[in-house]
């Protein structure tokens, strides 16, 4: 048994053929968690959980993207991807409804977002301006980005559940954030997902209790020597599906293809695949409850 814990079958990337992909999965089985990134992706992932008796689970939240209306370009795998996003204000009250169904089992995926940089519109484009002002922009970005991550920090501790975490190009934000909120226990429960930092950084979340999230990134990037220095036991797998599609398949990834993920950790970590199946499918019940 597998547990995918970060996939995106809510996406419209799977709107017609969701079912499909998921009865795949079971029955190789492959259990799930499809994270929402907004309040509509959220409830979907919901809506799809409570079709399944077993197996299927939902986290909602509010990805840091989706504070700004906006273009936003991204390179996934070699592709390169244009998406229109809308501009969501988080509402604690309507995430909170939502966290009713025993489907939820975290808040996810929140966090911080550095890659993407949106510009504001110039009536008179001059290039001087224009990077002052998406400077300026940039900036209250981040900041927005800060105090809604503190907002749905505040949901999971109010809600005592677990934290899916987006971090890219901000680490040092994030642990800084981390470290200073009150949460109800000692030691806070999470996970960095598609984890890409340094050992340096993956050595904090760490010890502050967090797992680390693995998924195809581990074939794109060198961090090799991370996963063999991570405990086993903080090592979640994931797909990040339909994106960062593992070898040797192609096209839109799939939860099927975790399984690439702890074969590439077991050929790291020197262990079988048996033994990466076992303790990562045993991390994410201990983590999410399930």
């Amino acid at each position: 048994m597998l547990i995918d814990t970060h996939a995106h079958v809510n996406f419209n990337a799977f709107r017609d053929d969701a079912d499909e992909v998921i009865r795949r999965s079971l029955d190789n089985d492959i259990w799930m968690i499809n994270v929402g990134s907004t309040y509509e992706t959220s409830k979907r992932a919901i809506e799809i959980a409570e079709r399944y008796p077993e197996g299927i689970f939902a986290a909602i939240g509010l990805h840091p993207i989706h504070l700004a209306e906006g273009i936003f370009k991204t390179k996934i795998d070699t592709e390169e991807i244009a998406f229109q996003t809308k501009e969501e204000i988080f509402d604690f009250e309507e995430y909170k409804e939502l966290a009713k169904s025993p489907k939820v089992v975290a808040i996810g995926e929140i966090g911080l977002d550095y890659y993407y940089r949106p510009k504001i519109p110039m009536a008179k484009p001059s290039r001087i301006l224009d990077e002052v002002g998406t400077k300026i922009k940039l900036e209250e970005f981040k900041g927005k980005q800060k105090q809604t991550l503190l907002k749905q920090l505040d949901l999971a501790k109010d809600l005592n559940l677990p934290v899916i975490f987006h971090c890219r190009m901000a680490h040092q934000d994030l642990l800084e954030i981390i470290s200073n909120f009150q949460f109800s226990i000692s030691k806070p429960r999470g996970v960095i997902h598609c984890f890409t930092g340094t050992w340096e950084q993956a050595e904090k979340y760490l010890e502050m209790g967090f797992c680390i999230g693995l998924n195809g990134i581990i074939f794109k990037m060198d961090i090799d020597g991370i996963i063999k220095k991570a405990p086993l036991e903080k090592i979640l797998i994931e797909t990040d599906c339909p994106y960062l599609t593992p070898p040797p398949t192609e096209g839109r990834n799939e939860p099927i293809n975790v399984k690439y993920i702890a074969e590439k950790i077991a050929k790291i970590k020197n262990l079988s695949f048996g033994e990466v199946a076992k303790i990562t499918t045993q991390n994410a019940k201990d983590l999410f409850g399930i």
